[in-house]
């Protein structure tokens, strides 16, 4: 059955769309307005084949619709060119929510949001429902549009939705959204706090029917910012007691106690089975690249979080540790106060072993707290400082706290070299024993 064409958009298909982005959305928004027999054009300053490098009020004036990637700005010139040639501009997400036939349960927060996306998923799957992951995870909505058809009503898209998204949307509306965190991040592209809690709370505007759960944290900047949030949706996520029912799942401990709460605060308030849920529980696993153990060496711990981007999601795998860690952090700065970072995770860092352009202001943040520290250029160089640094007993933690562009294609790329360094120091110490000397292995880490 063909995908019907909204009205929205009907009288915006005359003339060719312009698709802002090459990558994976836009290549998605691309096929999905063939699919309805619409003309697509896309702009990328990095084009390819068939694809335009610029956009000014000429090429604007060629086209009524404009849908954008995520990495466009609002205040991009590309949009306001086009918003000024009186072209509707609409974000991936927002364009294709408008083919979506069936529910959608929104999810965003500043840590955590793709793990709660796919355990969201997948328990709505073992609970015999038929559910999708989508949005910010790496598998565009459109793309789930073009594969579905659109979906139906029986049919629960779960969309993870960044802050860069909620922004620019107009028209995305869910049937229920759960917040589960909040904290600094993104300050490169948002001007304050205010502003990206705003950015967020722009889904709860949108649909103000929905079914909302938000996590403690969501709380209390609320307060703080004075934002009003939904009657009875907020849930004591931080600080809970263990859950026996839990022993032996991801969410046995925190931070993903958190995410198992909010899922069950959702799972109550849409009448769900909660023996479902637990079910789906003790067969679910993590991603990679999230707090997961690599490798014991000679009694040592080797853990991989090269999704910590952020300062709060370093200081959610700090807390997992009972005693001071040795943490390699650093990457390509997102804003915040580092010093103020560095000052909250002090106590539980032996050792801070610095890589990447923040490495400097880490530097200083760990002169002025009397951190033991370290800085290097590479990765590599980074995980034999820790293995020489360490001893029985100890754990070395990478939770860069920071973005991996400035080193890296991306935190999985980050995270792929570093267990393959560690795996590399595993053969070294198994082949040579107690005459293993620490050194520097290569690796091809080149910048993207």
């Amino acid at each position: 059955m063909p995908l019907a064409v909204p009205k929205i958009l009907q009288s915006l298909l005359g003339s060719p769309v312009a698709v802002f982005g090459g990558g994976v959305s836009g290549r998605a928004v691309a096929n999905l307005l063939g699919m309805i027999g619409a003309r697509p054009e896309i702009y990328d300053r990095k084009s390819e084949a068939g694809q335009h490098d610029s956009f000014s009020s000429k090429e604007a004036a060629a086209h009524s619709l404009v849908v954008f990637s995520p990495g466009f700005r609002n205040e991009h010139p590309w949009l306001t060119t086009a918003a000024a040639a009186g072209c509707t501009c609409l974000c991936e997400l927002d364009f294709a929510s408008l083919f979506w036939a069936g529910r959608i349960v929104a999810i965003t927060g500043t840590n955590g949001k793709t793990t709660l996306t796919e355990f969201i998923t997948h328990a709505l799957r073992h609970a015999g429902q038929q559910a999708y992951g989508t949005g910010n995870i790496g598998y565009s909505f459109s793309s789930l549009i073009a594969e579905t058809k659109g979906g139906s009503s029986g049919v629960t898209a779960v969309c993870e939705v960044s802050s860069f998204q909620a922004e620019a949307m107009s028209h995305f509306k869910a049937d229920a959204i759960i917040w589960s965190n909040f904290a600094e991040d993104h300050l490169e592209r948002h001007s304050g706090m205010a502003s990206y809690f705003s950015a967020k709370n722009q889904l709860l505007l949108l649909s103000p029917d929905a079914v909302v759960v938000a996590g403690s944290s969501v709380g209390r900047y609320a307060d703080r910012l004075n934002f009003t949030l939904p009657a009875d949706s907020l849930v004591e996520s931080e600080g809970q007691e263990a859950d026996s029912r839990l022993e032996g799942t991801v969410f046995a401990e925190y931070p993903q106690r958190e995410n198992f709460i909010l899922a069950l605060a959702y799972w109550r308030k849409t009448g769900l089975a909660e023996a479902d849920l637990y079910s789906a529980a003790r067969n679910f696993k993590l991603g990679r690249h999230r707090l997961a153990r690599v490798a014991e060496i000679a009694g040592v711990g080797y853990w991989n979080d090269s999704k910590a981007t952020n300062f709060h999601a370093v200081e959610a795998a700090l807390s997992r540790f009972d005693s001071p860690v040795i943490l390699i952090a650093g990457g390509k700065a997102k804003g915040g106060d580092h010093r103020a970072f560095v000052r909250r995770i002090a106590p539980r860092v032996k050792h801070a072993i610095l890589i990447g352009d923040t490495k400097e202001a880490l530097a200083e943040g760990c002169r002025e707290n009397r951190v033991p520290h370290s800085l290097y250029l590479t990765l590599d160089e980074a995980v034999a400082k820790a293995s020489a640094l360490a001893s029985s007993g100890d754990n070395v933690l990478l939770s860069p706290g920071f973005a991996s562009f400035d080193m890296f294609s991306g935190y999985d790329h980050r995270g792929e070299v570093f267990e393959t360094l560690v795996k590399h120091l595993a053969a070294a110490v198994a082949a040579q024993g107690k005459s293993f000397q620490h050194q520097s292995f290569a690796i091809n880490t080149p910048r993207p």
